[in-house]
């Protein structure tokens, strides 16, 4: 929260924004200049305690004269019900919903054989269908009738994601998702887009992955353009752009904030092995054998 918008003050007068995931990591600081530029922030996690403690943090941080709000619900975006008993408390606090920001989601570190189905259903579920339901009831009960714009934070899944499959699967899927939507709700005047982060540090994402924490975040440093790790604000001013009139003519895009990481390397090693079959005989293989075994010419 240390951070100051490069945006103007009261950008976001007297509008409405849910934040998932919204009180700690990415969501903290997308819910905090949100706040800053004069939004009324809904901060939304499972963890009751967590959300009223980053509530009362953000708070402080709020200008006497600014007519900016945070209120913290807890809310299980898995459990439709919950869902939808977070809108229509909204509602009928603000009356009305301007903005959704679906950050809200969790993953670990496992490769695919050593992955339960509990664990593979969990994460799909959270990051998937949870997305889902914020998209569908923020939609039906406001923006069907009032327009709104609607940002989904995904991941840098492009070159597949080896570690973390069952997120890559559900993120790519909130991608297509985006694109679906950000045609079907178009009519409505819904704007719908995605943002895709890159390797972003933050204290909370650390403890996430306890002791693999400080190897994650220091292997992917050599593996990124910028050769330094991203930081949670610098997703948050890609997020409140695409919220701002200066995204007017935007939808169904996917923003890739990563400094190019997406079209470097990857962190999964593939060790040297002989376990493909043989490339088909024929002249093309001799030559391919002459290239990396040549002859003797004496």
């Amino acid at each position: 929260m240390a951070a100051a918008s490069v945006f103007r003050p009261g950008l976001f007068n007297n509008k409405v924004a849910i934040v998932t995931g919204g009180g700690t990591g990415i969501g903290k600081a997308i819910s905090a200049e949100l706040l800053e530029l004069g939004c009324n922030v809904v901060i939304s996690s499972r963890k009751a305690e967590k959300l009223q403690a980053a509530a009362e943090e953000m708070k402080q941080k709020i200008p006497p004269a600014s007519p900016a709000s945070v209120t913290p619900l807890p809310c299980n975006i898995r459990n439709e019900a919950e869902v939808k008993a977070l809108v229509s408390s909204v509602l009928k606090q603000y009356g009305r919903i301007d903005y959704l920001v679906n950050n809200g989601g969790g993953q670990f570190t496992s490769p695919v054989e050593n992955m339960s189905s509990n664990g593979w259903k969990a994460v799909v579920d959270t990051n998937l269908n949870g997305t889902f339901h914020c998209c569908k009831e923020v939609y039906s009960a406001w923006m069907k009738q009032h327009g709104g714009v609607i940002i989904n934070i995904i991941a840098d899944m492009w070159k597949g994601f080896p570690g973390m499959a069952h997120t890559g699967a559900a993120r790519a899927a909130v991608d297509n998702l985006t694109k679906s939507l950000a045609i079907e709700w178009a009519a409505s005047g819904v704007r719908v887009n995605a943002v895709a982060p890159g390797t972003i540090f933050s204290k909370t994402a650390m403890a996430n992955y306890k002791e693999l924490g400080p190897q994650l975040f220091a292997r992917s440093v050599p593996l990124i353009p910028a050769k330094r790790l991203g930081l949670p604000e610098e997703i948050s001013s890609a997020v409140c752009f695409l919220l701002s009139p200066a995204a007017s003519y935007i939808s169904g895009a996917t923003l890739r904030v990563d400094a190019g990481q997406s079209l470097y390397h990857s962190m999964w090693e593939i060790p040297d092995h002989s376990a493909w079959p043989e490339a088909p005989d024929g002249e093309n293989m001799d030559a391919l054998k002459e290239l990396f075994n040549p002859q003797s010419k004496l």
